[in-house]
């Protein structure tokens, strides 16, 4: 499985409020959907926050997004999704396709963290 970047999501009503803070340390925004914000490094793109008022689709905000890589025509979010299931970790999400372009599921790590696992489409 290849791991394509790590994001902290950090739970905020103060969209712009964090737009500007972190603007001070380099971050621009690349995304906005309106309920979530992503800001990236110009330098190193793959340096990345998101700053989300709530998740649209499901039950709860994540902690933490982790991209995974499609490697030889497999769909390394699946293999995720079933490795996360076998071993009896808790899916607060189901593995589903979003609209804006993703296929994601979330587990609660073993310190009790939300983990949104993603692959672009």
């Amino acid at each position: 499985m290849a791991v394509r970047r790590v994001v902290p999501d950090i739970r905020s009503e103060a969209a712009q409020e964090s737009r500007e803070f972190y603007g001070l340390l380099g971050f621009e925004e690349v995304m906005n959907l309106g309920w979530i914000m992503t800001l990236a490094s110009p330098s190193a793109p793959a340096a990345q926050i998101s700053v989300m008022s709530g998740d649209r689709t499901a039950p709860v905000t994540p902690d933490m997004s982790i991209e995974v890589d499609d490697v030889d025509d497999v769909d390394d979010v699946d293999a995720a999704y079933e490795a996360m299931r076998g071993s009896g970790a808790e899916i607060v999400h189901p593995l589903q396709d979003e609209e804006w372009g993703v296929r994601r599921f979330f587990v609660r790590d073993p310190g009790g963290r939300v983990v949104n696992v993603l692959s672009h489409r």
